[in-house]
C-alpha cells in the first residue's frame, strides 16, 4: 500500500523511499489542483486571427472620390474571433474586421454556416466592423453602378466570397481553441475624437457649417476593455472605441488608428490577440486627420491615434478590472425602421429628367428597383443583439453608423452594472441618425442615406428614415434587456 510505513534498511535507502513518496504525492495533488482549477473556471474562451487583405489592385470603400484602385497594403487587414462559453455551455462568438461595414448578405452568409458547421445560434454570432475607409469595397446589393462596370463587379464578388470563407474558418480556430479562462472588464478614456456636426443651422456651402470639428459638441470617450486570461496570462483584449476611421485617405489598404491600435497591443503583450469593436461613431471624426498635419502623412496620424488608443486600453488594464461573472445570455432580433415617406413612379419618373447628375442618377436606381420588385420597401429589418454576462456586463449591439447620442442614451437608462454599446454591427445600411440628428439634418440626418453614390456600398432606401427611429430602437433594446433581466 501506498502510505504503509515502510521497512528501511539503511538511511540512504530512506530518504530515496521518503523523496519518491513525497513526489508521488506532489502529482497527485497537482493533478487534483489542476482538476479542481479547470472545474472551478467560470469561462472557457478562445481567440483566433486571420489575414483579409485582398489581392491587388483593387477599389477601395470608404471614400467616394477616389479615382484609381489601391495598390499598395499599407498594414494587412485582419479578422479576429473571440469565442466565449459559460459553465452551462452557451456560446458566444465576436468577429471583428478592419472592414468598412458587414453587408447584410455578409452577415447571413456567415451566420448560415457557422450554424451548420459549429451549431452556433445565428443570436450567438455578432460580426462587427471598425469602418476603415482603408479596406476594400464590398457591395451588398447589384446597381446601375456595378452593371456598368462588371469587371469591378466581379473583383469584388470573388473578394467576398473568400472573405465569407476566411470569417466562417476563424470562428471555427476560435471554437476550437475554447479552454478555461478568466474574463475582466475595465475602462479608460481617449480623447482623439471629435464630434464632427458643426452649425447645420447656416446656409449650405458656409465654412463653419456641415462637417466640420465640432469641440463642443458631444463625443463618447470612453474605451471599454474585456480582458481575457488563460494559463495566467492575457491571450486577449477586446476593446472598443466611438470615432470613425477616417484618419487616413491614402490609397494604400490599411486599418486605419484601429489596426494600429490593435498592431500596438500585440507587441506589447505577446501572445495576445487584440480585437477591436467601433462603438457608436455615426458622427464622429479623429482630429487631427489626413492634410491637417504639415509635417505627417495621413498614415502617419493614424499610427499616433492608434498609440494613443493603445495607451488607453493599457490604462484601463491598470484600474483593477472587475472580473466578469454569471450566466451568458444572448438575443438578436429585428424592428423594423420605417420610411418618412414612399414615393410615387411618377415622382421618380420626374426626377429621373433631372439636370442634376445625383438626383438623375438616384431616381433611376429606384426605378430599376421598382420595376424589378413591383414595390418600393416601406421599412428596413434592422437588427439589435444583446449579449449579458450575468449580472457584469451588458453588451448592446446595434447595426451600422449610429450616432454617439445613442450610447450615451442607453447608459442613461439602462440599468446595468456596466454597459457596452457597439455600432457597426451585424448589418450597414447607411446612418441611423437620433431625433435630435434627424431634425439638425444634414449628412448624418438623412442627407447621406439618399445620396446617390452610396448605393456602391449600402441598401438602396427610397427616402430617409422616419423621425422615430431612435425610440423604436431603444425600445427594442430595453425589450431584449428586460427579457433577460426578467424572464417571463
Amino acid at each position: 500500500m501506498l502510505f504503509e510505513t515502510p521497512i528501511f534498511h539503511s538511511p540512504v535507502a530512506a530518504v530515496k523511499r521518503s523523496s519518491a513518496l513525497v513526489a508521488v504525492v506532489a502529482i497527485f495533488c497537482g493533478v487534483i489542483i489542476s482538476t479542481l482549477h479547470a472545474a472551478e473556471a467560470e469561462w472557457k474562451a478562445g481567440v483566433a486571427s486571420v489575414v483579409i487583405s485582398p489581392e491587388l489592385p483593387m477599389w477601395m470603400s470608404g471614400y467616394g472620390g477616389r479615382v484609381e484602385p489601391g495598390r499598395e497594403i499599407a498594414a494587412d487587414l485582419h479578422a479576429k474571433a473571440l469565442a466565449i462559453e459559460d459553465r452551462s455551455g452557451t456560446r458566444l462568438v465576436i468577429v471583428t474586421t478592419d472592414l468598412l461595414g458587414i453587408p447584410a448578405i455578409l452577415r447571413k452568409a456567415v451566420g448560415e454556416k457557422a450554424r451548420a458547421r459549429f451549431s452556433l445560434p445565428d443570436s450567438a454570432l455578432l460580426i462587427n466592423a471598425s469602418h476603415t475607409h482603408c479596406g476594400p469595397e464590398l457591395r451588398p446589393v447589384q446597381t446601375t453602378f456595378t452593371k456598368r462596370d462588371p469587371d469591378r463587379a466581379a473583383t469584388v464578388a470573388k473578394y467576398q466570397a473568400e472573405l465569407e470563407e476566411r470569417l466562417v474558418g476563424v470562428i471555427g480556430q476560435a471554437l476550437e481553441r475554447l479552454a478555461p479562462a478568466s474574463l475582466a472588464f475595465g475602462k479608460a478614456k481617449a480623447g482623439f475624437a471629435m464630434n464632427r456636426r458643426k452649425n447645420y443651422a447656416l446656409p449650405a456651402g458656409d465654412p463653419q457649417a456641415g462637417k466640420v470639428p465640432n469641440p463642443d459638441g458631444p463625443v463618447d470617450h470612453e474605451v471599454p476593455v474585456l480582458q481575457i486570461q488563460g494559463n495566467g496570462k492575457i491571450i486577449g483584449l477586446l476593446f472598443g472605441y466611438a470615432c470613425h476611421n477616417t484618419t487616413s485617405n491614402a490609397s494604400a489598404l490599411h486599418g486605419d488608428y484601429a489596426g494600429f491600435a490593435q498592431e500596438a497591443l500585440e507587441k506589447s503583450f505577446p501572445g495576445a490577440i487584440a480585437l477591436f469593436m467601433q462603438g457608436c461613431a455615426g458622427d464622429q471624426n479623429p482630429y487631427p486627420r489626413q492634410a491637417m498635419s504639415l509635417n505627417r502623412t495621413s498614415i502617419d496620424l493614424a499610427r499616433l491615434h492608434g498609440q494613443t488608443l493603445a495607451l488607453a486600453v493599457e490604462a484601463a488594464l491598470a484600474t483593477t478590472p472587475r472580473p466578469v461573472t454569471g450566466k451568458l445570455q444572448v438575443l438578436l432580433e429585428d424592428v423594423q425602421l420605417p420610411y418618412h415617406s414612399i414615393p410615387s413612379k411618377t415622382e421618380l419618373d420626374k426626377r429621373a429628367a433631372s439636370p442634376n447628375r445625383e438626383t438623375r442618377e438616384y431616381a433611376q436606381v429606384l426605378l430599376e428597383l421598382l420595376a424589378s420588385e413591383g414595390r418600393l420597401p416601406e421599412s428596413y429589418p434592422y437588427p439589435v443583439q444583446l449579449v449579458q454576462f450575468g449580472s457584469s456586463l451588458t453588451l448592446v449591439a446595434l447595426a451600422s453608423e449610429t450616432v454617439v447620442d445613442f450610447s450615451h442614451r442607453l447608459r442613461r437608462e439602462l440599468p446595468a452594472l456596466q454597459l457596452w454599446v457597439a455600432g457597426y454591427s451585424n448589418d450597414f445600411m447607411g446612418y441611423i441618425p437620433s431625433r435630435r440628428i434627424w431634425e439638425e439634418g444634414g449628412y448624418e440626418g438623412g442627407g447621406a442615406l439618399t445620396y446617390s453614390s452610396q448605393t456602391m456600398y449600402r441598401v438602396v432606401h427610397p427616402n430617409i428614415w422616419a423621425p422615430n427611429v431612435e425610440e423604436l430602437i431603444v425600445a427594442k433594446v430595453k425589450s431584449l434587456h428586460g427579457r433577460i433581466i426578467s424572464p417571463p
